[in-house]
């Protein structure tokens, strides 16, 4: 709805415009579900904080294990990450989430790391000024698909 496209259904309507809908949420206090092509929920917005087993097997799919560069910990040993805080009105959804090991995600909330959603829709670090004054983007091979 955000980049004005697609559609959206009311219960016993055709599709509505996602602009009309926007003009008719605007004061409602709804809150969006974005759903993928089997109707799954993947983007929960701000109705909760924590991921749900769809949101986190489509971060499954993509991330592969942490997303850390360097880490080879496995999906099952990650915990799911807010790149905008939820505590800082981010969102539950895939564009702002990634998977994490325990250590990694620790060390993310507690030194000048960085992380970011790339153009492509994976996740990047930003590495402190002392380890690459120029703080260029790194990425876990493990999560980046094969050419």
């Amino acid at each position: 709805m955000r980049t004005g496209l697609g559609t959206a259904l009311l219960d016993g309507t055709l599709p509505i415009p996602a602009a009309r809908i926007r003009h008719l949420a605007c004061d409602a206090g709804l809150i969006p579900v974005v759903l993928d092509s089997r109707s799954v929920p993947l983007d929960l917005g701000r109705s909760v904080r924590t991921a749900t087993v769809h949101l986190r097997r489509a971060l499954v799919a993509r991330d592969r294990g942490c997303c850390f560069p360097g880490c080879d910990r496995p999906p099952h040993l990650t915990q799911v990450h807010h790149l905008t805080e939820w505590e800082q009105m981010g969102e539950t959804s895939l564009a702002n989430t990634c998977l994490l090991c325990g250590f990694h995600h620790r060390l993310l909330h507690n030194s000048p790391w960085e992380v970011r959603m790339a153009t492509d829709g994976r996740p990047e670090f930003l590495p402190p000024t002392v380890i690459d004054p120029k703080r260029r983007p790194r990425r876990n091979p493990i999560n980046t698909p094969a050419a």
